[in-house]
């Protein structure tokens, strides 16, 4: 009788963080749904590059690898909300039923977020926030990622009563992401801002959006801001990102209008059409619809908006966009433009076009390519703004063409970058995701910083 033959057990597949800002909302409840769909067989990746051909040897984390969990401001549970997704017909019918598991697990792992308006203070001199604010992008306190610090911390974020400084709001942040990746296990995790849309700051203060992503650089994590909000964008953290030897991208996942935008107007450029005024209207309900019912908040939103217009036209037309809160549309918006531009000897034409699509089911597959492909360009040891993901946004960090085709050009330059020895740096292999750099480095001819 032969002896059975001895088969080695393979090497347990790492696990990846991706911790969401704004963890209970739409986008956050559709991407962790979608997620374990997918990741299950029970729909197909529909909306996501990077599990098209393309991508398929760059060596980024498999959907089943992924780990969920984030901050948020309310308490309805993820499975709740899902039900309630569905509900409207953004999720399919039964789908949070089939995926309640993954739904629960992510929930426990939401954290209280903040601050509540008026939290925060001890700003003092503008020396002081410069100060204050390379402080809470700097290095914690010594344990502050134990269970103990992160249980105190986030009782403290819950209290709407309770004011701190901007750094001990930070320190609350990062302890709870670092104990995220350490009771988890996990090799590496990606922090990902798709909260609702704030006011541009009005002062020296850091807005929640840059509080949380300076707890992203002290908790050693790559940074992505899906949203028009500052983020990184802040003055007063700019020199933090640069040195904190970390990838981060933003801003302003681009969905719908601005997709069509970038597409319509290289064509009239090309096409030598002179374009007179391209004027646009949203509809939308939801937190987004309310979030952006605030003027302020609008005019950071639209931003982006009529930048890409100016980028690929070669200046700004005439014309704006319009934002209007319908409640009762829910998830989904209608986005419409119309636009006056000039023939061959002047003759006046009119394009319009009808944008009608669920936010959420449109920005959910983005987060998740945004997230797999920055903790790989992690893994890669890149740094610095990933202005190849410019594809992806409206207002894209490091500069970079505005027009969709070029951008998915540099997408793909950044596929290529991701896949040299993805054999023997994959996710399961080398340092085991967790960035481990030479202290020489450079820069490549992409603008990222290369750390060899």
């Amino acid at each position: 009788m032969s002896a059975e033959p001895f088969l080695p057990t393979p090497p347990p597949v790492a696990r990846f963080g991706v911790w969401l800002i704004g963890a209970r909302g739409s986008v956050a409840t559709t991407a962790v749904a979608g997620c374990a769909a997918v990741a299950a067989g029970l729909h197909p990746p529909t909306g996501m590059v990077t599990e098209t051909a393309d991508f398929a040897d760059c060596g980024l984390p498999p959907l089943s690898s992924l780990v969920f969990g984030g901050h948020d401001t309310v308490d309805c549970p993820l499975p709740k909300r899902a039900e309630h997704l569905a509900a409207g017909g953004v999720l399919p019918h039964g789908l949070p039923a089939a995926v309640h598991a993954e739904l629960l697990a992510a929930d426990r792992e939401i954290r209280p977020g903040g601050p509540p308006p008026g939290a925060v203070t001890g700003h003092g001199s503008a020396e002081d926030r410069d100060a204050g604010a390379a402080g809470a992008a700097g290095a914690g306190a010594e344990g502050a990622g134990s269970v103990g610090a992160q249980d105190a911390g986030s009782a403290g974020a819950q209290d709407a009563g309770s004011v701190r400084a901007q750094d001990d709001w930070v320190e609350v942040f990062a302890a709870d992401i670092r104990d995220f990746v350490r009771r988890n296990d996990l090799a590496g995790a990606v922090v990902v801002n798709v909260a609702s849309t704030e006011p541009a700051p009005a002062d020296g203060a850091l807005p929640p959006s840059s509080l949380y992503a300076a707890a992203a650089l002290r908790a050693d994590c790559p940074y992505v801001n899906f949203t028009p909000s500052a983020g990184l964008h802040h003055p007063a953290l700019t020199e933090a990102a640069e040195t904190a030897g970390l990838p981060h991208a933003g801003r302003d996942g681009k969905t719908g209008q601005t997709l069509l935008r970038s597409v319509l107007g290289p064509m009239f450029r090309q096409r030598a059409l002179a374009v007179r005024a391209w004027s646009g209207t949203n509809l939308l309900g939801g937190g987004d619809g309310a979030a952006l019912a605030d003027p302020a908040a609008a005019a950071a939103k639209n931003g982006g908006k009529e930048r890409v217009l100016a980028d690929t036209l070669g200046a700004a037309p005439e014309g704006e966009v319009h934002i209007d809160d319908v409640p009762s549309l829910g998830d989904w918006k209608t986005a419409w433009d119309h636009v006056a531009f000039d023939g061959f000897l002047g003759s006046r034409m009119i394009l319009q076009t009808v944008w009608q699509g669920c936010d959420s089911a449109l920005a959910a597959p983005l987060v998740l390519d945004l997230a797999r492909l920055t903790l790989r360009a992690r893994q890669k040891g890149i740094t610095g703004p990933l202005r190849e993901l410019g594809f992806y946004f409206k207002d894209p960090v490091g500069g970079g063409p505005a027009a969709l085709a070029e951008q998915y050009a540099d997408l793909l330059t950044l596929a290529a970058r991701l896949r040299d020895d993805a054999g023997a740096e994959g996710p399961d292999g080398g340092d085991g995701g967790r960035g481990l750099r030479d202290p020489q480095g450079g820069h490549d001819q992409h603008g990222s910083e290369v750390r060899r």
